[in-house]
């Protein structure tokens, strides 16, 4: 079977996937015809498909999150690779194939994930932080090992907000020995819970995020987060004008950094500014690693980085 990761037009192949986005839209022709706009993915990445002329029955049959043996042919359309798929039919029981062998996951296994972050999260010293941040875990506890970060910027697979989360309590604990005068147990609850509501922002299954819940799209991880701690402070008798309290809220508020990428306000204490640099530099620097293990090692530049100001990344011959 190809991998996506080694499709190269003009060829042809055959093998399973699974079927990540599908919608079914129009052609501009007269009459007008149903073709699906789909988007295939294995655990190497990910590709865009067209499947033309579809019928009513296909338009029944198939739908996000299936498995499916496709026949088809790869195509480049506007300097992108697309499959163009001839024939396409759901992956059956005597295929011998599962769901876990087509999704990306976390390079480390969810349970020791997991670990970790009840680890660091027991080494904070300040217990009123410590019953905040345990309080806000436990909303997510049945979610936090397999949920993605994100739909698609970065950490968007199986387990990636765990190991998102793990990977910047690293960097946070390489900082505050570098800079003694940044208070550690912020830090640790701030890394923690400045994404918490991603589970509650978005709708997925196996790592793939189909949709953000009704309070995503109102409300947003961030402010949520932030009602969280207030929760917190009420069922645990503390003071909501505790500096605990407010600096646990601003860091959470204020970790995108500026208005216009999502942030209510910008980062006005020690630690705030500490974790908006942490998050940004953990979250783009996947976002490149994530590029290059899903681009073919033929291809000396990557596609185009969204989260990068569209930038690709080139392949140094070191």
């Amino acid at each position: 079977m190809t991998l996506i990761k080694q499709m190269q037009a003009p060829d042809e192949f055959v093998g399973f996937y699974l079927i990540k986005e599908l919608e079914v839209k129009q052609t501009n022709t007269t009459p007008a015809k149903d073709f699906m706009d789909i988007i295939l993915c294995d655990a190497s990445g990910q590709i865009s498909a067209k499947m033309w002329d579809v019928s009513a029955t296909d338009k029944e049959t198939f739908f996000p999150m299936t498995l499916v043996k496709v026949q088809g042919v790869i195509q480049t359309y506007r300097d992108k690779l697309q499959v163009k798929i001839g024939r396409l039919r759901k992956a059956l029981p005597e295929d011998g194939i599962q769901m876990t062998d087509f999704i990306r996951s976390a390079p480390i296994s969810p349970v020791d994930l997991i670990h970790t972050i009840n680890q660091v999260q027991e080494s904070i010293t300040n217990p009123t932080i410590k019953s905040i941040v345990s309080f806000c875990v436990t909303k997510v506890a049945d979610k936090l090992n397999h949920y993605p970060a994100a739909k698609t910027h970065h950490h968007a697979y199986f387990a990636g907000l765990a190991y998102h989360i793990v990977r910047m309590l690293e960097i946070g604990e390489f900082i505050c020995k570098q800079r003694p005068f940044l208070n550690a147990d912020l830090i640790k609850a701030g890394i923690i819970l400045h994404d918490i509501a991603k589970p509650e922002e978005m709708i997925a299954q196996m790592g793939i995020v189909s949709d953000y819940s009704v309070q995503g799209k109102l409300l947003g991880h961030i402010s949520m987060a932030s009602n969280w701690i207030t929760e917190a402070a009420l069922n645990l008798g503390i003071d909501l004008q505790s500096d605990v309290v407010i600096g646990l809220q601003h860091i959470v508020l204020s970790h995108h950094n500026l208005p216009e990428w999502g942030s209510p306000v910008l980062p006005q204490i020690p630690e705030a500014v500490a974790l908006h640099y942490i998050d940004s530099m953990d979250a783009k620097l996947q976002m490149v690693e994530d590029t290059l293990l899903t681009t073919p090692e033929t291809e000396a530049w990557t596609p185009m980085i969204r989260g990068l100001e569209n930038k690709a990344m080139y392949r140094l011959n070191l």
